[in-house]
């Protein structure tokens, strides 16, 4: 049976957090996020998960440890066999866009600005001319004594 795990914090750095040492300590997916602006204008950040039962406890339990060395937890809590009207109709509307996440694994790394690569050529080949005056300089200076 599925199981749902929920890590809520104050800030996306703390919630990155938590999700990478969830999906690292077990088993889990990351089924989908929830983003808030709350009190004093804070970010408040919900993470669910989704596994086995113990794995989402496993994960969800290292994932607030993690998360507490980098900022603030507000919540967490395992539903171990989440109701079909829980699944079914609320959490699809806080799940990740899988086409999304796959333009982004599946995207090409963008070329490099040909005009920057000139520029950095340009600086290399000014560093050597100036290289080569110091010698230049060296030498005469060496002929004047």
């Amino acid at each position: 049976m599925q199981a749902l795990g929920l890590i809520e914090t104050v800030g996306y750095t703390t919630a990155v957090s938590a999700a990478d040492a969830a999906v690292k300590a077990a088993d889990v997916e990351i089924a989908g996020i929830e983003k808030i602006i709350g009190v004093n204008g804070y970010l408040g950040v919900t993470i669910h998960f989704n596994g086995d039962v113990a794995a989402v406890k496993s994960a969800v339990d290292a994932g607030v440890n993690a998360a507490e060395r980098v900022g603030k937890v507000i919540s967490s809590h395992v539903i171990p066999r989440a109701h079909s009207e829980v699944s079914g109709k609320l959490l699809p509307q806080f799940k990740l866009n899988e086409e999304n996440a796959e333009d982004t694994e599946t995207k090409p790394e963008q070329k490099a600005d040909p005009q920057a690569d000139s520029g950095s050529k340009t600086k290399q080949k000014g560093a050597a001319k100036k290289k080569d005056k110091k010698k230049s300089n060296n030498g005469a200076d060496g002929d004047k004594d």
